[in-house]
């Protein structure tokens, strides 16, 4: 046999995926219900089918269309059978499957009968063909679905959406609910973002204090309207219990340390009790599900409202994490539920795919205010595949969704979030090298942080906290707090300290960020911030909380960023002559706005994790609207990926994904790859289960599955030439098999067929799976390069892939192992 030349098909599950021969037969299609259209060399023949009482009664018609005054009689093979036929009718020999058409064939026919048709693989043309149920023998998923924890077949799902729509002619309703589940996304993640924001200020404000006036108020609203020095509705705990000086101290840190406890043990609880798939920020898991991977539950019902509460009363907590990553996954929950309303949606996971990228946009856009850097973070970041149309669908969806939000008007200051800031000062030539040097610290910061938090992750599956993980949250809120308070600028949320870090001074501020007087205790408390932010947010990412790293990182960054922009103003007011500020400073003007060095901190302690480029900075740009500072910004996020990229290639999705096992490939062309053949690391056929075309039961093939845990089997011939045949998944030779003991004449004696030629109608009844294998699944050479195969895997989006020496099946190679070993 010729060596199986490559084809572009894939199905079935992340453990075992398959190969295929090239596939040819003839083209079929149906009229009508009793009239069967076979072409075969250019001519036409139809199958005239008799009677509809019982169309086995007899054997059909067969006439030649090439020739209008000549029509041949003969024994034909071929018999059509209508979904909507009872099944007493179904012959012997054939294993009629809900909402499919169906046909069996004979073995014995004529020298000179035509090549009778044998259902082949998914992606042949008979597989294209305009029947109305025989099209669907071979769609994967049409009725069965895929298994948890397995991959999606990329191509059959887009072929499936185009037969669909060809058939349907239904273009403009498709797009109609397109465009509405984008806008109820859009809508429902921007309503739930303001309600995010008003709740968590309250609550962490009711750390604090009280409003008098209304318990429900925060601080912000509780003082509207009054003098910023005084409030009078507004409470502390130490004042509300009489107390002053020192005994006020001890009961305003008392009440701090309590609510932290009790929120952060509340969110936890929630989490572990409701919904496990709401913990963490969720994009390692949405990276992986963008890239094909089915992962049920994680954007389910239950998850959305658990992550909603759960994330609520973290960062009332005060514990160092962000919000944002969270927003990305409560968008997605949204628009997976949105998606429930269309079955044509619902059932095709590659357009779910699509529309979870524009969804990931809409997270971004309300938890940055910043919409079209949310598009771009959903391009660079999230997405594995996004085509044209996505990238208009994700721009649509995060614009409803910063609309949404700017109408709510959570903070009552028409910003969209609440540390969106303004400036009019522009920087100075002199000050690049200051940036340089900002983005070399936030890459080694970045760095270090991955490192650390890997290290704890690895760590906590063998301690203590992974069997106890509610008493690991509680533990880790006290000890963030009793940290936290005696700190002014870690007291607050880190929103807030964010929010005050880019904040321009007004001339008449004399807060401790303002007061040139206290520059050193300025300094030294932002740096002390910095470091705790560092270790705490190292430990906290990663617990059973909802966990974002963006916020903590811009924390961390502006806190040394602003520092080290104090500085430079206090060594320029010291020493305005020196040489590098006596050309650019102008006498009795400001020359050093520490405000910028606090973005361009920011900028490169959450480059230095992340990895972001070009959507850091169009974010960054939309929070503070000058475009003077692009170019810091720029060189900042530059020199910190370059930095970060030096010390560790992952930033830290990538290694979160890599610590929990995820099937990823990242589509990135510039990762090493081993010099290796493909036999090397492949799962060799002594270790897999293979099945012959015949020669099963029912009870043999259930007892196969049920004592096997693969994903699927390839087929051969036979077990002493190995010729490849096929493959089936699991998923659904378990279906079949199913239907199979429901229909009463099989047994579970009742042998199957799973290729190869059909016996004599005669020899009784048979299960003929043939229908369900796919005869045509991704193939190459078992001496073929690693480096074709990891471009393979990546431009085709496969699962897995079936490796032949000149047609003999010699082992299987899945994407869980081309993650695992195709980098140096």
């Amino acid at each position: 046999m010729a060596e199986p030349i490559l084809s572009s098909n894939q199905q079935s599950s992340d453990d075992l995926l398959a190969t295929p021969t090239s596939s040819r037969g003839s083209s079929l299609d149906i009229g009508d219900e009793n009239r069967l259209l076979f072409s075969n060399d250019g001519k036409d023949v139809t199958y005239e089918q008799p009677a509809p009482i019982n169309p086995w009664s007899e054997r059909p018609q067969l006439t030649d269309s090439s020739s209008d005054s000549y029509t041949k009689r003969r024994s034909s093979p071929y018999v059509g059978y209508t979904a909507d036929s009872p099944i007493e009718s179904t012959p012997a020999g054939f294993l009629e499957l809900p909402g499919h058409q169906v046909a069996s064939q004979n073995q014995s026919r004529s020298s000179d009968a035509i090549t009778p048709f044998t259902p082949v693989g998914r992606y042949s043309m008979e597989s294209a063909s305009t029947a109305k149920g025989l099209l669907d023998w071979n769609v994967v998923g049409n009725n069965i679905g895929y298994e948890n924890m397995s991959t999606i077949d990329w191509m059959n799902e887009y072929r499936k959406e185009k037969l669909r729509a060809g058939r349907a002619k239904t273009y403009v309703s498709d797009s109609a609910k397109l465009w509405l589940i984008l806008l109820v996304t859009g809508l429902s993640v921007g309503l739930i973002a303001a309600g995010i924001d008003v709740v968590v200020n309250w609550l962490a404000d009711l750390k604090l204090g009280y409003c008098s006036s209304g318990f429900y108020l925060s601080k912000e609203f509780c003082c509207l309207g009054d003098d910023n020095t005084t409030c009078e509705s507004w409470n502390s705990w130490g004042a509300a219990l009489h107390t002053s000086g020192a005994g006020s101290y001890i009961i305003d840190y008392f009440f701090h340390v309590f609510f932290a406890l009790i929120f952060g043990s509340a969110a936890a609880f929630l989490v572990l009790k409701y919904a496990p798939y709401a913990s963490h920020s969720g994009i390692p898991e949405i990276k992986t599900i963008l890239g094909g991977f089915i992962i049920k539950g994680f954007m389910g019902f239950w998850t959305l409202i658990t992550k909603t509460c759960s994330m609520c009363l973290a960062s009332a907590s005060g514990m160092w994490f962000g919000g944002e990553e969270p927003l990305i996954h409560i968008a997605c929950c949204c628009a997976n539920i949105a998606t429930r309303l269309f079955p044509s949606l619902r059932r095709n996971e590659a357009r779910k795919r699509e529309i979870y990228s524009a969804a990931a946009a809409a997270g971004i856009a309300v938890g940055f205010g910043a919409p079209v850097g949310g598009v771009l973070y959903s391009l660079e970041q999230i997405s594995y595949y996004f085509p044209d149309k996505t990238l208009w669908q994700s721009f649509v969806c995060a614009m409803v969704a910063s609309v949404s939000i700017q109408l709510a008007n959570p903070f009552r200051t028409g910003k969209l979030v609440i540390f969106q800031v303004t400036s009019s000062r522009l920087f100075h030539d002199f000050e690049i090298f200051p940036f340089l040097l900002l983005g070399i610290i936030g890459g080694i910061f970045g760095s270090l942080f991955i490192k650390l938090n890997m290290l704890i992750a690895r760590w906590r599956p063998k301690s203590w906290a992974f069997s106890h993980p509610l008493a690991e949250v509680a533990i880790l809120g006290v000890v963030t707090a009793l940290f936290s308070f005696p700190i002014q600028f870690s007291r607050i949320q880190n929103i807030m300290l964010v929010a005050n870090l880019l904040k321009e001074c007004a001339p008449d501020d004399t807060s401790l960020l303002c007061d040139p007087s206290s520059s050193g205790k300025t300094i030294g408390l932002l740096l002390v911030v910095a470091v705790l932010g560092f270790f705490f947010s190292a430990y906290t990412f990663g617990t059973n909380i909802p966990s974002g790293i963006m916020m903590p990182s811009m924390t961390i960054g502006a806190c040394y960023g602003r520092a080290f922009g104090i500085m430079m103003e206090s060594w320029q007011r010291n020493h305005p002559n020196f040489f590098i500020f006596r050309s650019s400073c102008l006498p009795d003007v400001p020359c050093v706005t520490p405000e910028v060095y606090a973005i361009v901190g920011a900028v490169s302690a959450l480059g230095g994790v992340t990895r972001l480029t070009v959507s850091l900075v169009v974010i960054m740009f939309e929070l503070t609207g000058a475009l003077g500072y692009v170019l810091p910004i720029m060189v900042s996020v530059m020199i910190a990926k370059w930095v970060g990229d030096g010390i560790n290639r992952n930033g830290i999705y990538e290694s979160w994904i890599q610590i929990r096992g995820y099937p990823f490939l990242s589509n990135n062309d510039g990762d090493p790859i081993a010099d290796l053949s493909v036999n090397e690391i492949m799962t060799r056929t002594e270790r897999l289960v293979v099945l012959n075309s015949s020669g099963y039961t029912i009870c043999e093939l259930d007892e196969i599955i049920a004592t096997n845990d693969l994903k699927g089997f390839p087929v051969v011939n036979n077990s002493q030439e190995y010729i490849l045949q096929g493959y089936i998944t699991r998923n659904e030779l378990r279906y079949a098999l199913q239907q199979a003991k429901g229909i009463p004449k099989y047994s579970e004696s009742s042998p199957c067929l799973l290729a190869g030629s059909a016996p004599p109608l005669s020899s009784g009844a048979y299960v003929d799976l043939r229908q369900l294998v796919d005869q045509t699944p991704p193939t190459l050479s078992y001496k073929s390069s690693l480096a074709l195969v990891v471009t393979i895997f990546q431009r085709m989006g496969l699962r897995y892939m079936l490796l032949t020496k000149k047609g003999r099946l010699q082992g299987l190679i899945t994407r869980k192992e081309v993650c695992a070993k195709h980098v140096i």
